[in-house]
Parts: structure tokens; sequence; C-alpha cells
């Protein structure tokens, strides 16, 4: 079984965490995953950084930015993590923009992906119709999971295409805009969680984007099986560095 079916089997509430490989400083990637497991994140989300990354705010674009400086790329991401399983069993999903993976080719990078144990992949520049039309044979074929964004102006009869062929979860984009770090959830957007809930998908979803604090995790898990943190993470272990991830991640389920 997947791993990433096996945590969304269980009653809890999930923390997804993501952060940016290589970053703050080049090798930092897989002492990052272990303090994560060790604080205990369920699943973690490896972004793989882009020099044009168009959904991404302006923390996660300077996280990417420094990344690519310190020399972090696809191969060498592969390397730091050939070993990873020897220590961590939560679920571990790549999260990139497409050109990379392209240039890297598909197939070699959902080989590599799998031998590593990745256990999916999220892209967001890669639209469903191509996925399932081109692509999807060669991730199944490599036990991926591709795990696919719906935001609020993702129409009804789209929604029941992605729920339909998704496995693992749905990226529930809480918002309009590009990540970051907002203190609250609005209105509108308790109403797009409601909406969402009353389609009784087959499908799990996590809420992403804006979510900061204990206060937008919570309002968050109302309406999901649990949320994915990302810019305030980042902002974190850049002022704090990563010695002090337990008290991230103990602060947000408080």
């Amino acid at each position: 079984m997947n791993r990433i079916d096996q945590i969304f089997s269980s009653n809890k509430k999930l923390i997804s965490i993501y952060f940016t490989a290589g970053f703050p400083n080049i090798n930092d990637t897989v002492p990052i995953i272990k303090k994560l497991q060790k604080a205990g994140v369920d699943l973690i989300e490896i972004g793989l950084p882009f020099s044009d990354p168009l959904a991404d705010g302006p923390t996660i674009q300077e996280s990417s930015t420094i990344a690519l400086k310190n020399g972090m790329n696809t191969k060498l991401l592969f390397k730091q993590l050939k070993n990873i399983r020897e220590e961590i069993n939560i679920p571990l999903i790549i999260m990139g923009y497409f050109n990379p993976i392209l240039q890297y080719g598909i197939e070699s990078f959902c080989k590599q992906s799998k031998l590593i144990g990745i256990d999916g992949l999220i892209i967001p520049d890669l639209p469903v119709d191509v996925y399932h039309n081109k692509y999807q044979y060669i991730f199944e074929n490599y036990d991926l999971y591709n795990i696919f964004l719906i935001t609020p102006q993702t129409n009804k009869k789209r929604i029941k295409f992605i729920d339909k062929i998704s496995k693992g979860f749905i990226y529930m984009v809480s918002n309009s805009s590009i990540t970051g770090v907002k203190n609250s959830i609005e209105n509108s957007q308790l109403q797009y969680f409601e909406n969402i809930s009353s389609l009784n998908l087959k499908t799990p979803q996590l809420i992403g984007f804006g979510i900061s604090n204990s206060k937008t995790y919570k309002n968050a898990v109302k309406y999901s099986k649990g949320a994915i943190i990302g810019s305030a993470f980042i902002e974190f272990i850049k002022k704090e560095g990563i010695n002090k991830i337990e008290k991230f991640i103990n602060e947000i389920r408080s």
C-alpha cells in the first residue's frame, strides 16, 4: 500500500509541511526531513526549486532562489535522498514545476523517485487532462500518486473529473492568490470549503495556501482531512534555524 493511503486511513487530522530542498543551506534537506518526522509531522512535501515559480509567493520564491544559488538541482536532490528510507517512514512527496521534470525525463524522474521511496508528486503546472492522456500510465507503473490542485475557480465538472482520477488526496487551494502567510481565514474561504464538502468527493482533501498558525490550521481541518503549511514554515526556519522545528509544529497543534 502506498504510504499516503496508510496515513489517510487514520482518524487524526494531518499536518503536511512543505519546504524547499537546499534551503536555507544546501545540505539541510535530509536534516529537515528527519526533524519534521521527529516532531510528529504526518506528510512532507519536498520542494524542487525552479527559477520561475508562478504559483509561489515571495517567501517560497526567495527560498527557491537561495536554494538554486546554493547549487540545488534535480540530480543533487535525488542524491541527497538516496538512503532516506533507512530512517524515514512517513510519506514523502516531491513538489515541483513541470519544466525541470520534463528536462530530466518524465519516466526517468518517476523511476528515480520510486527507487528512493518517494510516494507522490505535486506538479502545479501540469494540467490534469495532459496528465491523464499522456503520463498517467507512467506514474501508475511506478506507484506514484500525482496530486492535483483545485481552487475556488475550479468548476464542479473539473473537480469531479479530478476526483475520479485522483489517488491519495486532493490539494485544496484555500484562495485564488499565490502562496503566502495569512493570519486568518476569510468568510469567502469558509464558504468555498463548505461547497467542496457538500460534493462528497471520494478523495480526501488537504487545505493549503495561507495556513500559518494554530488558528488557521484548526479552521482548515474542520473542512478537510488536514492542512499544508509552507511559507510560514520557511519563514520560521529562516529566522529560527532548523533546530527548533519541533517548537513550530507544537505551536500549530496547540
